[in-house]
């Protein structure tokens, strides 16, 4: 039985008048929504469809159309809003989806190039469409979602989790977190986002808390990576935010309009910041601020969080010590290695390793002696300068945009004498005052980790140019490559 269900039930139970989802909308106490959710879940099940993809703007009915899959234990996958055509197409394909829900049917028209046979409405204005589908690949048994990491490209990887992994980490995210029932958590990223999938829906309705879900246009979010600041601070304010799930980038555009005089707000209990790397001076900004940060890491394969800071066990610079349910060992060259058995595999490759076996994270860290996770870097994208020294360009990247001229960059050094940046400002700064913030930021960096020569970035970088991933991790070698001209001549010079 899934334990988000049994939570469900027991708050509908003993608190059915207890606020569970609004929108903006539509409004659900707990005991409404129990109903809700049982009666969509018996629709599915007399549809009987082999796998329900969802593709939709945030709202009480994207809940409600997960929870009823969860209920029926009727596999589900979030489809990302952000996805091009080629991509939701290959998605649907191969895994053989046979029925997709959404606000939004033309897209999948398009993206298929196919009329559909059926369209009826699900509810509100959530339509289920009824495709002709592929036979599709064979499911890992006991598959609920499957997800896809937003650092794919043109054919994405689905992880395959199952109901119970992803109730483990709910009920240890509500512990980390110390969810209660006066909780309002008010979501800022798309629900096709594993993080605020899990640490958004399930985990406040683990707690019996209140789900904020405005559309994604109303608390400021456009596109995959664009942020209108200002309506995101009216949102948390409008929806008496308790918590909220960022990524760094919203974190700092958040703290830019603090220190420019925008009050913060005053209601927040529980900011979790993850996806990317944060600086630590950024952390400490926010929390000079009175926004109540706390730095967390995770994978997919993991049901999204791995470790997590807390109110009462919080370290800066760290992303918090592992959830209970999570065993952590190192490679002998600093990899972070996790037990994987919270997930059941791949879309479309064979079965996963034994259980003993441990995911090979492709992130370098370590642990204080206190239990505190330090991620130093990734793997793959250590550089070896001329001099023979190794350089985590992320280290350096987190001083750089600690700093408020500078809202992106992507440092370079590989088999040269000294680094280079390519640095993406925000609109007012400039190019003197971007010279200063690098200059600050290497103050507190060794000699062979300091930036010698920068360039403006062409555009900032977004998954819309292929630059970044959605949730911020840089894609360094499209990056190179737009810019590798500017970057030689700097060598050149």
């Amino acid at each position: 039985m899934s334990q988000v269900i049994t939570a469900l039930r027991h708050h509908a139970h003993s608190n059915p008048y207890r606020m569970a989802i609004q929108d903006g909308r539509v409004t659900l106490c707990y005991g409404e929504l129990l109903t809700e959710v049982e009666r969509l879940a018996n629709r599915l099940e007399e549809i009987a469809p082999r796998l329900v993809a969802i593709l939709a703007d945030n709202s009480s009915s994207w809940a409600l159309a997960d929870l009823a899959a969860h209920k029926a234990g009727i596999p589900f996958i979030p489809l990302p809003i952000f996805f091009s055509s080629e991509q939701l197409a290959h998605i649907i394909r191969t895994a053989g989806v046979d029925y997709v829900i959404t606000d939004q049917p033309d897209r999948i028209f398009a993206a298929l190039q196919e009329k559909s046979p059926s369209i009826e409405t699900f509810h509100d204005t959530l339509k289920v469409v009824r495709l002709t589908a592929s036979i599709g690949t064979r499911l890992p048994p006991g598959t609920q979602k499957i997800t896809f990491t937003s650092g794919t490209t043109g054919e994405p990887k689905g992880v395959c989790l199952g109901r119970e992994e992803m109730g483990t980490v709910a009920e240890s995210l509500r512990l980390a977190s110390e969810a209660c029932s006066d909780d309002r958590h008010l979501c800022l990223l798309p629900l096709a986002t594993l993080l605020e999938n899990i640490g958004g829906v399930y985990t406040p309705l683990m707690a019996g808390a209140t789900i904020c879900l405005p559309r994604l246009a109303d608390v400021g979010m456009t596109g995959s990576s664009s942020l209108k600041i200002e309506r995101m601070l009216f949102a948390m304010n409008q929806w008496k935010a308790s918590s909220a799930i960022l990524v760094p980038q919203m974190l700092q555009a958040l703290v830019a309009a603090g220190k420019a005089g925008v009050p913060m707000p005053k209601i927040l209990r529980y900011l979790a910041v993850g996806g990317a790397p944060v600086a630590e001076t950024l952390l400490r900004d926010a929390t000079k601020l009175g926004l109540p940060v706390y730095e967390g890491y995770g994978l997919s394969e993991c049901a999204s969080v791995v470790a997590v800071n807390r109110p009462k066990e919080n370290r800066v610079g760290s992303v918090g010590m592992p959830l209970p349910h999570v065993r952590i060992a190192f490679a002998e060259d600093g990899e972070i290695l996790i037990r994987h058995d919270l997930w059941k595999g791949y879309l479309g490759t064979s079965p996963k390793p034994l259980a003993e076996d441990y995911i090979a994270t492709g992130d370098l860290g370590y642990q204080d002696e206190d239990g505190y996770l330090y991620l130093t870097g990734r793997k793959k994208n250590i550089f070896i300068t001329s001099f023979g020294r190794n350089v985590a360009p992320e280290w350096v990247e987190r001083e750089l945009v600690a700093r408020p001229p500078i809202a992106q960059a992507a440092v370079f050094g590989e088999a040269r004498p000294f680094n280079s940046a390519v640095i993406v400002s925000y609109p007012s700064a400039t190019p003197d005052e971007v010279s200063i913030a690098i200059a600050d930021a290497n103050k507190r960096l060794p000699d062979y980790a300091r930036i010698h020569a920068w360039i403006p970035a062409k555009e900032s970088f977004s998954s819309s140019n292929g630059m970044a991933t959605p949730n911020g991790r840089l894609r360094r070698s499209t990056i190179l490559g737009a810019h590798s001209e500017q970057i030689n001549a700097l060598y050149q010079q």
